[in-house]
Order: C-alpha cells, then sequence, then structure tokens
C-alpha cells in the first residue's frame, strides 16, 4: 500500500469522527449547518476515477448516516456530488488543464478558483439533503435557506481549514 493511499485512508477516518463528533452540533441560527465531511471528497486528486469517487462518496455519505441517523440521506447527497464533481472540474478546468497529481485544493489552484469549484457542489449537496429531510417541495424555501446558509458556513470552514492546517505535498 502507498503512503498516499494510508494518508487519504487516515484523512477519511478524521473527516468522519471530526464531522460526528465536533461539527454535528455547530449549528448557526438553526439553519446553517457545518457538513465539513464533504471536503474530503472534494479535496480528493482531480484525476480519481468516477466510479472510486462515487463508491467513496456512498461510503463516507453512509458512514454520516450511521452517526446521525439518517436514512440514507447523506449518502445520496454525497454519491450525487461525487457524480458530478468530475463533469465540474472539466468545466472549470484551467486553459492548460490541471498537472498529473494534483488535487481540488486552495493551495494548488487559488481562493477565485476554489470557491468557484466547491460553492456550487456544496450547494447542490446541501440542498439534496434538505429536500430530502423535508419529505419533497413543501418546505421549499426553507430548505433553500438551509442550503444557502450552510453552504455559506460549510465553505467558510472549508477554507479556514485550509489556510490553518499545513498544505499536503504531491506524494
Amino acid at each position: 500500500m502507498s503512503r498516499s493511499v494510508v494518508i487519504q485512508f487516515v484523512s477519511f477516518f478524521i473527516y468522519v469522527l471530526a464531522q460526528a463528533m465536533l461539527f454535528k452540533n455547530l449549528v448557526l441560527f438553526n439553519t446553517g449547518f457545518c457538513f465539513l465531511y464533504i471536503a474530503y471528497l472534494l479535496l480528493l486528486p482531480v484525476e480519481t476515477n468516477s466510479l472510486v469517487l462515487m463508491l467513496v462518496g456512498f461510503v463516507l455519505g453512509f458512514s454520516i448516516d450511521i452517526f446521525y441517523n439518517s436514512l440514507g440521506q447523506h449518502a445520496l447527497a454525497t454519491v450525487f456530488i461525487a457524480y458530478v464533481r468530475n463533469y465540474w472540474l472539466s468545466v472549470i478546468a484551467p486553459q492548460g488543464g490541471y498537472d498529473a497529481g494534483a488535487s481540488a485544493s486552495l493551495a494548488e489552484n487559488g481562493l477565485q478558483w476554489f470557491l468557484v469549484y466547491a460553492m456550487p457542489l456544496v450547494f447542490v449537496h446541501h440542498l439534496i439533503l434538505f429536500l430530502v429531510e423535508s419529505a419533497g417541495f413543501a418546505l421549499f424555501w426553507y430548505s433553500m435557506a438551509k442550503a444557502i446558509s450552510s453552504m455559506l458556513f460549510t465553505v467558510t470552514f472549508m477554507i479556514l481549514f485550509q489556510y490553518l492546517l499545513p498544505a499536503r505535498r504531491r506524494i
């Protein structure tokens, strides 16, 4: 097993445990929720295969569902953004393309690129999550408000943690 696989495996458990133990209780005015665990999925290397992404997204979402006692809501939302991620990366690719082994991080691509990359994916994740939670479109505007405030809250924490934690070197 290579060193990068071990690091990814350990960071997976760190994201899941941090979400379950710390960020589960971090709520802003009962509408903004911090779902930092999706940063693991978004920060994987750019050339990660879509099927691998969807499998990782399912395991990640299902792990969070276990702690949140939600019946597959997080798994559904994470599998969807894992499905859409590579397409979105190809849409916003720089003119020369991505470097081999590059991750989709703030350190490698800059703040503007990261915001364009992360905000739509985080918003779609949250919108799916809250619409499934409300069981339809009856509470659409409340779900929309929760999705927008949670997206801003989550992306803010994603950026803060990328600035605070040392940047990982390519392995």
